[in-house]
């Protein structure tokens, strides 16, 4: 009789452990899930941005139409990005481009001194601020989820009750490289 009721509390406490584990989990998940949608709401404002940005920057009769085209191009693969590579290449692009329309915007001191370019340049530099805050509490959230997921004994039942590891969000080889500055 001693013997049932141990394989009874036995049975009881890995009844309960999976279910704390299992809870412990789905919000680390779901803590992936918001910061990712997080790190979206801020690539689509700036992704909102760019055609009030191309217009402006167009209305000044630049001689750079392959460049708008370009921006326009990136923020459109931006939008059509899924998942986290996906949008870290796109979102890359979009920064590169971006970069480039602006360091030719400084040729043109008129387009420089206006208002709307002004006001969009401060809002793109306060978006990718919170961008980058963004990117690194989805990488935080990510890395959580992704131990908790690889422990032991948590590893054992894991897989089985249908988690994985999340993607991190990393930026590809053209961003890490040193940008080349031709004078």
């Amino acid at each position: 009789m001693p013997y049932v009721i141990v394989a009874v509390l036995v049975v009881l406490a890995l009844v309960v452990w999976v279910a704390v584990t299992y809870n412990r989990l789905v919000a680390a998940r779901n803590k992936v899930e918001d910061a990712w949608a997080g790190i979206d709401v801020q690539l689509q404002r700036r992704s909102d941005l760019v055609p009030n940005l191309v217009t402006t920057v167009r209305a000044y009769k630049l001689h750079e139409q392959d460049l708008l085209q370009e921006v326009t191009e990136a923020r459109a693969r931006l939008v059509a990005a899924q998942g986290p590579r996906a949008n870290g290449e796109a979102d890359d692009l979009l920064e590169q481009t971006l970069g480039r329309l602006f360091a030719v915007a400084e040729a043109y001191p008129d387009l420089k001194a206006s208002e709307n370019f002004l006001a969009l340049q401060r809002e793109l530099s306060s978006l990718e601020e919170e961008i980058s805050f963004a990117r690194r509490y989805y990488n935080g959230s990510v890395q959580q989820l992704n131990t908790a997921i690889q422990s032991f004994p948590t590893v054992v039942i894991a897989r089985p009750l249908g988690f994985s590891e999340a993607e991190y969000f990393k930026a590809d080889a053209d961003a890490r490289a040193v940008p080349e500055i031709g004078l």
